[in-house]
């Protein structure tokens, strides 16, 4: 028995029976396993997913081929050589006629139950001379990851032959494999050309002495001598190259044929054999029949599509992959906190995430926001009593209609944006040192009874402000910047004010750092801003001087102070900028 190039297929004279064997063996296990809930994707022990696969089966079994040639209509004559009593070689005549049960060789043959002892055989028309194609095409029905296909026959091997495959239902086909007897001659090829890694995905040519297994049949593996076989699952190129969704046979060629001799010259195959898996890239352990009557996939590990090839919807926190025996790479739900039904994959931010995340949420639900759905919405903040996840975590802000700037509160404390003199969580009350108007523009006043302007409350009475030149203000403040003020809140004695801040002049405190165009917060002595020294609006843009106190509660004990000794001008860019940048270079 020859054997193939570089292979061992020492279990082909056994495949039938060994096939046989195995599909029952499949049935009852599967039963089995149905009965006992268990699932081969996932290995209850271990908590975890694993790779699975299909089971392996011969594809072509009971599948229509499709021929060129069928001898029997009309009925006609065929020869064929057997060795006689005394071992001399006698011919033999019969007559091929597609109308009689015992006397038709249709196609179906090729792929029915393989008897050795009762051969059925698929028989092509007799042709005259030695050069007549003669094609076999198979579908499989979906894709399928091969290992081998052999062909045996019921007379002459060909002399010549051509293995094609699809990967796209017949659309297109590749070469898969060429076998002459003279390689060069036929075909232009070299005979047993070396595989490398370089060219392993490219057809090559056999004599088909060499490739016969058991003198009546002919072989191809897919994948043995391929140098990559030991890293299949790490090497798409091998993966891509055993993928088929049709096969095609052509025969070129018979072997040993005289130009006359029209009674001999036909093929006959009786078993076209296609071993492999359904191609669910580690990602389910069955195909069963679709929607369309078509092959799928079972898949699992939270996948979708006739091969496993991708994420199934809302499973896109990390990108599709083939499972391997390491790592079953499923996909993963992307992370919304239950609000949203729908999300996308980022590579950006799963590449800044170390490749952990890259799930982003898309139209979260429930008034919530952001990539996770993980926090308010504008105009709604977070009901501290209830987890991110309740469908009734964000409330609405019941900003005051009067006493607030707008109907916007603090995502995280629901605090909304109070007009001057008014305090509260939702800008409902006036603050201390104020008193109702009854004007909506203006919901709160200062008393009547206290101190009246420019000056400091110190026995109930006002100091004067300081009238300080701009040059000594720079040199003695530890930051000078302009911002534009957003928002004010009471602090114990304070009044913290939420400042935007523009451009920065001046910062040398080591204990607190500015940065442009973030919000920072500038604290106010209440009983100062009273007095108006400062004086601050808000929406106002201003010139803001002041010291870093470091005995504060915030910003780890550093907070921006500006006191009756600071300054706060409303901003005025042909008064100030130039001066700001010359004394930007002054050494104070």
């Amino acid at each position: 028995m020859a054997n193939f190039p570089r292979t061992h297929f020492v279990f082909v004279p056994l495949l039938g029976l060994a096939l046989t064997a195995l599909v029952s063996r499949g049935e009852i296990a599967y039963s089995r396993q149905v009965a006992m809930n268990f699932d081969p994707c996932y290995q209850r022990e271990q908590d975890r997913h694993v790779r699975c696969l299909p089971s392996f089966i011969n594809a072509a079994a009971g599948r229509e081929v499709k021929v060129s040639s069928t001898c029997g209509d009309p009925p006609n004559r065929f020869c064929a050589q057997s060795s006689g009593n005394d071992g001399e070689r006698e011919r033999n005549c019969f007559i091929c006629d597609a109308s009689h049960p015992k006397r038709r060789h249709p196609s179906i043959y090729l792929t029915d139950s393989h008897d050795p002892n009762n051969l059925t055989c698929w028989q092509s028309e007799s042709f005259q001379g030695a050069d007549h194609n003669v094609s076999l095409t198979l579908s499989l029905g979906k894709k399928f990851e091969l290992v081998y296909i052999t062909l045996e026959f019921c007379h002459k091997r060909p002399d010549s032959m051509i293995i094609y495959k699809s990967q796209n239902y017949g659309k297109t086909w590749l070469p898969y494999h060429y076998f002459s007897s003279n390689c060069r001659e036929t075909f232009g090829m070299a005979k047993d050309r070396e595989i490398t890694k370089a060219n392993e995905r490219q057809a090559f040519c056999t004599d088909p002495e060499d490739a016969a297994l058991l003198g009546s049949k002919i072989g191809f593996s897919t994948i043995e001598g391929r140098p990559s076989a030991g890293e299949f699952d790490l090497n798409p190129v091998l993966q891509d190259w055993v993928t088929a969704t049709d096969i095609k046979v052509v025969f070129t060629k018979i072997q040993g044929q005289g130009e006359n001799d029209i009674d001999s010259a036909y093929y006959a195959v009786s078993d076209l054999a296609v071993g492999g898996r359904c191609k669910c890239n580690g990602h389910a352990s069955r195909c069963i029949p679709g929607s369309a009557g078509d092959l799928v996939c079972d898949c699992k590990h939270n996948t979708d599509g006739p091969e496993c090839d991708r994420c199934k919807p809302f499973h896109y926190d990390r990108p599709w992959a083939r499972a391997t025996s390491e790592d079953a790479n499923e996909c993963i739900p992307c992370n919304c906190n239950l609000h949203a039904k729908k999300c996308r994959f980022d590579v950006v931010l799963y590449e800044l995430s170390g490749y952990k995340s890259g799930g982003v949420c898309l139209k979260c639900r429930h008034n919530t926001a952001g990539r996770f759905c993980q926090y308010c919405k504008q105009g709604f903040y977070r009901d501290s009593s209830k987890p991110i996840t309740h469908k009734h975590a964000c409330k609405p802000c019941e900003c005051h209609v009067d006493g607030a700037l707008g109907s916007v509160c603090n995502q995280t404390s629901g605090q909304c944006q109070c007009k001057e003199g008014v305090a509260g969580l939702i800008c409902d009350r006036c603050d201390t040192g104020y008193q109702p108007s009854n004007k909506p523009v203006a919901p709160c006043v200062l008393d009547v009874g206290r101190p009246r302007k420019g000056h400091r409350e110190d026995n109930d009475v006002c100091m004067p402000c300081q009238n300080t030149p701009l040059r000594e203000l720079y040199c003695r403040s530890q930051f000078v910047m302009q911002g534009k003020v957003t928002a004010r809140e009471n602090d114990e004695g304070y009044v913290k004010f939420q400042v935007d801040v523009k451009r920065i002049y001046k910062s040398n405190s080591r204990r607190l750092r500015i940065r442009r165009r973030e919000v920072q917060h500038v604290f106010v002595p209440l009983a100062d801003l009273r007095c108006k020294c400062p004086k601050l609006r808000l929406g106002q843009r201003y010139l803001l001087m002041g010291r870093v106190d470091t005995s504060g509660p915030n910003a780890r004990g550093a907070r921006m102070v500006i006191d009756r000794n600071g300054f706060a001008g409303k901003w005025r860019r042909h008064k100030y900028e130039r001066k700001l940048d010359m004394l930007r270079s002054v050494r104070c």
